[in-house]
């Protein structure tokens, strides 16, 4: 057993954070929060004033994306790849990322891997492969490439696989959640690196949106889509779609509609500023650095639409390759328009609610796993604490178990 003691306590919903607080964790939760002295044989840790948080969330990442250019990536052999997502993943758990939900290209095998203890890194929430039409965001060869794709599909590297129709989206969905899927993506919209889909376009036709919904239901699941326009945003909010991914375009009057059914917005917008300094030099065609811009310089307006429409929002980076390093720079991209205690919440219980993780990600309280930062600081006042690859954070638990301890 481990208390912390002396704590300056955020629970992953407060405004601010309460000193003063004791933390008890036994085995893998927590087992008592307290403003008082807990009376206990556990091993004490003085926390001195420190913060005390959930573990972070990241709702978007692609642990499998080791190199920008998608299309080389799905060429690398499998191993490479697996070897770099660990890698990615352990570096992720440094930044305080003690969960990450992968949305596409991460396989059972690699949380197998992660639960047996053959490498520490986040909790992997996945999708499997994602799902897009001929032509759909993860269709990354060029225009006149008529290879098939299913060569592609089966590589660890790949981020997705091809089906056009109601029956293939059904049959792919089934497949996809058979072998370990949470949940199911689609590529509902164009994207920036797919060099054949103009942002515009919209993926798939609503009866396949609504077939893959069905699917998902029935396996008591649910969909996300990536998502840029507002016609495809609200298109995807009428078939049923819960995660909304990136929705740069979002109207608010969109967004009022999207709250309203229910649904969670995953913002990622420090992709497209990693992408517009780093992308072309980090093998990403011209077709794909031409369409950066379109969504990149929406990013901060979408913001405010959807938190003054009250759809909740969860925290997501998207990044690719090396760009990787650079995932806790979305705080401070969020900062510039949002309250520290709202982008924290997207990082923690919101990210839980999206992950259908509620109570026991993403907060501290009693029955939580006891998934823990230890800040140097308070974070809701300086959001930069979160950054500098983990500098500023002495201490990550996850599940009970340090994972790093660098307190006195």
């Amino acid at each position: 057993m481990i208390l912390f003691e002396n704590a300056r306590l955020w629970d992953g919903f407060a405004e601010a954070a309460m000193p003063g607080m004791s933390v008890l964790v036994e085995g893998e939760v927590i087992r008592e929060v307290s403003d008082r002295p807990i009376a206990s044989a556990a091993t004490r840790l003085d926390l001195a004033g420190r913060t005390l948080m959930p573990g972070l969330i990241d709702c978007h990442v692609h642990v499998v994306a080791s190199l920008a250019n998608i299309a080389a990536n799905a060429m690398l052999p499998d191993a490479v790849v697996a070897y770099r997502a660990g890698k990615l993943m352990h570096e992720m758990l440094m930044r305080g990322f003690t969960t990450v939900r992968d949305l596409g290209g991460a396989t059972l095998g690699l949380r197998m891997a992660w639960e047996e203890g053959l490498f520490t890194g986040s909790r992997l929430s996945l999708c499997g492969k994602a799902l897009s039409q001929t032509g759909g965001h993860c269709d990354f060869r060029g225009r006149a490439d008529t290879r098939d794709f299913g060569f592609f599909a089966a590589r660890l590297g790949s981020l997705g696989r091809l089906v056009d129709g109601v029956d293939e989206v059904r049959r792919a969905a089934r497949e996809e959640i058979k072998g370990g899927a949470d949940y199911i993506k689609l590529m509902a919209n164009g994207g920036v690196a797919s060099p054949s889909d103009p942002i515009a376009f919209f993926g798939f036709s609503e009866s396949e949106l609504r077939a893959a919904v069905e699917e998902a239901e029935m396996a008591q699941t649910y969909v996300a889509a990536h998502l840029y326009t507002d016609a495809a945003i609200a298109r995807a909010v009428r078939c049923g779609v819960l995660s909304l991914e990136h929705c740069n375009l979002i109207t608010e009057a969109t967004a009022r509609e999207a709250a309203a059914a229910g649904a969670i917005a995953c913002p990622t917008l420090v992709t497209y500023q990693a992408l517009k300094e780093e992308g072309a030099s980090l093998g990403l065609g011209p077709e794909s650095v031409a369409k950066i811009d379109d969504v990149r310089l929406a990013g901060l307006e979408s913001l405010e639409r959807m938190q003054k429409a009250g759809l909740m929002m969860a925290f997501g980076t998207d990044l690719l390759g090396p760009m990787h390093r650079r995932q806790s720079e979305e705080f401070l991209i969020r900062r510039e328009v949002l309250p520290a205690a709202e982008i924290l919440r997207s990082a923690t219980s919101h990210a839980a609610k999206l992950l259908r993780q509620e109570g026991r990600l993403g907060v501290i309280a009693p029955g939580a796993l006891a998934d823990l930062v230890v800040v140097e600081g308070d974070p809701l006042a300086d959001l930069a604490l979160l950054t500098e690859q983990g500098a500023h954070l002495p201490a990550i638990m996850q599940g009970g178990r340090f994972v790093k301890n660098q307190l006195p």
